[in-house]
């Protein structure tokens, strides 16, 4: 039974504002989103779980027409509050983002002309930086940060990437390998073998990113701007190499589904992005999904290093504080 959860991802809007080659988000045409009374209706069982983190996500979170209200409600707790953007709106709601979240996380996949073939927004780039100097701004202090999902289209310029970072005045950096094996990201059927080859990497291509990765470890390693360590961006490598069939697909150490879980758009709750659904809160309480039959079952019978889901996920996510 879970009777901690430090943290929630929320993903509160459907639609997203830019078109990724490596996500089919954008390919959304309704205007789904969870409303004020939804998450209002489960902010008892956050305080039950203990929640100590909000991570709100999407689609594009600051697409929703009453998102600083709902920012509002979860203030009352004591919990952070993460935003994952896009960062074409920051600049708009600058203030609000200062005033209503902890810090930012936006998405910068490469230097300027590789970040906008990539999301394939024009002046996507210019926007972005707006909305970082918008922020700092308004609060030299706020914490924006970047993360960058590795693919074909910019496999070769992740030092350019990391130098992009710093020149905006960014306070850290993340990567992690694109997914193109799911169905998350609005992949219901996954994708076919072609568009995965659009988005992963040759072998050619996964040598070059090692090189990359080498010269980011010798120049940031231990300075607390690039998140992962060498033997993270190992895996990262490691990844591509399993996607190309050069290894064998290795799950990572991971504890996701015993202090986190993810809430998307239409209420569904999940253990992680990748996973298979418990139930949604549109019809259950938060707490009562989490400890129901199926999300125990779930996780007394889950073997991380042997799921295959789990030997092909991208992500990474473990506390050492975990207690459940």
């Amino acid at each position: 039974m879970l009777r901690q959860m430090p943290i929630l991802t929320i993903s509160v809007n459907g639609r997203c504002n830019a078109r990724c080659l490596m996500c089919d988000i954008w390919k959304r045409t309704g205007n789904e989103h969870l409303t004020v009374a939804e998450i209002q209706s489960c902010l008892t069982d956050l305080e039950l779980l203990g929640v100590q983190w909000i991570v709100l996500s999407g689609g594009e979170p600051l697409m929703h027409p009453h998102l600083f209200e709902i920012c509002r409600m979860l203030q009352r707790l004591p919990l952070r509050i993460t935003l994952l953007s896009t960062g074409f709106l920051l600049e708009r709601y600058a203030q609000e983002v200062a005033s209503h979240t902890n810090d930012v996380i936006v998405s910068l996949d490469g230097p300027p002309e590789v970040h906008e073939a990539i999301r394939r927004v024009a002046g996507g780039f210019a926007a972005l930086e707006r909305g970082i100097r918008a922020l700092q701004e308004v609060d030299a202090s706020f914490a924006i940060s970047a993360r960058c999902t590795v693919q074909r289209r910019n496999h070769a310029d992740i030092v350019e990437t990391v130098e992009t970072a710093r020149a905006l005045g960014l306070r850290s950096i993340s990567f992690l390998a694109a997914d193109v094996t799911s169905e998350a990201f609005n992949r219901a059927d996954g994708w076919t073998r072609a568009k995965q080859e659009q988005v992963a990497l040759t072998i050619e291509e996964i040598n070059t990113l090692k090189q990359q990765f080498e010269e980011i470890a010798a120049r940031w390693d231990g300075t607390g701007f690039v998140l992962e360590g060498p033997a993270k961006l190992r895996r990262i490598v490691r990844r591509f190499e399993a996607q190309a069939g050069l290894c064998e697909p290795e799950a990572p150490r991971c504890n996701a589904p015993w202090v986190s879980a993810v809430v998307e758009t239409d209420g569904a709750v999940r253990p992680c992005f990748f996973q298979p659904v418990f139930g949604s809160f549109k019809h259950q309480n938060l707490l009562s999904i989490l400890n129901g039959p199926q999300a125990l079952a779930f996780r007394q019978s889950l073997d991380v290093e042997s799921n295959a889901i789990c030997r092909r996920c991208v992500c990474s996510l473990y506390r050492e504080d975990a207690s459940n």
